[in-house]
Order: structure tokens, then sequence, then C-alpha cells
């Protein structure tokens, strides 16, 4: 498993940047939530989603993660310069954890894609079947993988996975705060 922290410090493709954090507890939401606004970087990044390529990372891009505590997923939602969100990346993990004052989680390799359009895109079955078979997770955290996959898909298809919701909420909390 790979564990991926909030401010994605050792993401060398951003060459300027600015990062906040804070922990929220309300009555929809309690974690941490991180925007990283990549104010340059070295190369864009672009996604390839059947025919179409959507950039996901360009100079004034910014990215916020939401790490809910007790939960067995994390969301990345990807605004670009204007503001307008590009796409919504679930991570499905084993845990969302701090470590020393940094938000992470512990990928499970399966992830959920949500496009502003409503398309939703199951993404790396291979590699979590890879993971599987070559001992790398254990047949629990398969099935934790595969059982968050299908409880986030139906709620999203039923329009109430509420991070989604949360998105331009929690990116207004931290746009001030970025240093």
């Amino acid at each position: 498993m790979k564990r991926k922290y909030g401010d994605r410090s050792e993401w060398k493709r951003i060459s300027k940047r600015k990062y906040a954090q804070s922990y929220l507890d309300t009555k929809v939401f309690k974690g941490y939530i991180t925007l990283l606004h990549t104010i340059e970087v070295t190369k864009p990044l672009s996604a390839r989603y059947g025919e179409s390529d959507i950039c996901i990372c360009n100079d004034g891009y910014m990215w916020l993660q939401q790490f809910p505590i007790d939960k067995k997923h994390s969301v990345t939602t990807m605004f670009d310069t204007t503001g307008n969100i590009v796409q919504w990346y679930i991570d499905i993990c084993s845990k969302n954890g701090l470590d020393r004052n940094r938000p992470w989680m512990d990928d499970l390799f399966l992830d959920i894609i949500v496009l502003p359009s409503g398309e939703v895109i199951l993404k790396d079955v291979d590699e979590l079947e890879e993971a599987y078979l070559n001992g790398i997770i254990d047949k629990p955290l398969y099935n934790i993988a595969r059982e968050e996959a299908n409880n986030i898909t139906e709620l999203i298809n039923n329009k109430s996975f509420e991070l989604i919701n949360l998105s331009n909420i929690h990116k207004e909390i931290l746009v001030n705060k970025l240093k």
C-alpha cells in the first residue's frame, strides 16, 4: 500500500505552490481538509477518459482533498484556474490519519472518478486484483476496497455522496489560509 499525504510535498511536478489545511468537525463532515494551489507546474497533467483528454493539473489549478475520519475513502476535487470543477477523484483507502500534522491516507488502489457531467468511472480494478494476487494486500483489505467502492458508487448514483456537495464550501474555507 502507498501512503499519500495531503500536502503532496513529494510531487515534483509542482515548482511553485501554496498550501493550507484545517480540521473540521461538523454535522456532515469530520476530518481534515487540505488545499493545494499549483501556482506553477513543470508540465501540465491530463487524464484520458474514453475519447477525451481532461487537464487535471496546470498552472493555477487547485486540488482540495477531504480526509474523513473513520472512513475508507478520501476525495480530491480538482479545480481549474477559473474555479470550475474538473473532476472528483475518490481514492479507496484502508485508513485516513495524521502524521506530524500532515493528513494522509493509505491507498487501496481502487479509485472512482466523477466528472461534472455526472459520468462515474471505476478505475484501477486491475491494480487492486494484482495487489491481492501478489500478496500486497490480504483478502479482508481486498473486500473492504470492493465494498467501499460499491457503497460510494451507489451514493453517487443516488446523488447523496456528501463530500462532492461539500467541495466548494471546503475550498472556500481554505482559500484565504493559503501560504
